[in-house]
């Protein structure tokens, strides 16, 4: 199964995902399905689930299943899974086709601790031999695209990713994203472009690749596409609270100029959405709990917000969170928010 690009969009497999598309990355706590459904409805093309424990998948943990859900609302869609042992990655890749995602995404790139000490995520760009053997067993073992997220190399002196990349292909996957920093630097400092522009630039590369790493505004991601070629961009943090930045940079390539910021009114429905949804599918008391880490993210840059946002967070009571975002639309209406 071969991917290429032609006139009517860039392909994974044989899914057309569009001319330039918009990915919304993996966020670990964050890309559940009720985020999703957000950034779906605000222009997002492709989406991928939380990346998922392979270890947790095959012994059936509950966490780890749930992850699997998947909607037709927010298709196409991938199930990403990481782990460190070659059999268990290839058996959670057999559970995943099961749920019938568009194609399976390999985590080559979580820097945290706790997965990349063990050899997961980008723990295995220390064995680039055992990255490409087990995404040679995972593109054997399943009937679907499967597609990687990687990071330029494990430091600054071991970032190897053009030849990755040439060899991931050679393998069989359909498609790469790449981070533009190295598991040593976190998220902190720059994202490097540079790389990201040679892989896509080598003549032996043919499948799409997309670029990721401080994308929050259009104009760096008409900067990334002119300058480095890539064939779509991954959107993650920057995604956050602010789910309209898909559509903004739609806008901002189509017709290049700047689309109009949400104003407070579009933020309280956003934010009414999320708890509706989050609650929907993951029940009241979880539902409610896990949206606490949202609130100060849909409304960054009021003033004063601090004290809605504590009143927010202590309560349980659906009606009454609405009741305070209600008072939240009153009072702050007409403020400006940048």
């Amino acid at each position: 199964m071969c991917i290429f690009a032609n006139i009517m969009g860039v392909k994974i497999g044989n899914i057309d995902v569009g001319e330039f598309p918009l990915l919304l990355a993996p966020m670990e706590d964050v890309s559940d399905p009720p985020f999703r459904a957000l950034c779906k409805e605000h222009g997002a093309d492709v989406m991928f689930t939380e990346f998922i424990s392979s270890e947790g998948l095959i012994r059936h943990a509950d966490k780890s299943t749930m992850k699997l859900d998947i909607y037709d609302f927010e298709r196409p869609i991938g199930i990403q899974i990481f782990g460190y042992n070659i059999e268990s990655m290839r058996e959670a890749a057999e559970i995943c086709e099961k749920a019938k995602p568009e194609f399976i995404d390999i985590n080559y790139g979580c820097p945290v601790k706790k997965v990349a000490n063990k050899g997961a995520g980008a723990g295995i760009l220390k064995d680039l031999p055992k990255m490409v053997a087990m995404t040679k067993e995972i593109v054997e073992a399943t009937n679907i695209p499967v597609t990687v997220k990687t990071r330029l190399g494990w430091d600054d002196n071991t970032k190897y990713i053009v030849d990755v990349a040439e060899r991931l292909q050679d393998v069989g996957i359909q498609a790469l994203s790449i981070h533009g920093r190295t598991r040593k630097q976190m998220y902190k400092g720059e994202a490097d472009w540079t790389l990201i522009g040679d892989v896509k630039n080598n003549p032996r590369m043919h499948i799409p690749i997309f670029g990721n790493g401080d994308i929050d505004s259009p104009e760096k991601v008409a900067m990334v596409k002119d300058k480095y070629g890539v064939d779509g961009v991954m959107i993650g943090r920057a995604s956050i609270g602010n789910p309209w930045i898909f559509n903004e940079i739609k806008h901002y390539l189509n017709a290049g100029e700047y689309l109009a910021r949400p104003k407070l009114e579009d933020r309280v429905i956003a934010c009414k959405q999320h708890l509706k949804h989050s609650i929907e599918w993951k029940g009241q008391i979880l539902g409610i709990a896990e949206m606490k880490r949202h609130y100060t993210n849909y409304f960054k840059g009021i003033p004063h917000f601090k004290d809605y946002r504590i009143n927010m967070v202590t309560s349980d009571s659906p009606e009454e969170i609405h009741a305070i975002l209600d008072k939240v639309a009153r009072e702050f209406a007409g403020v400006e928010i940048k």
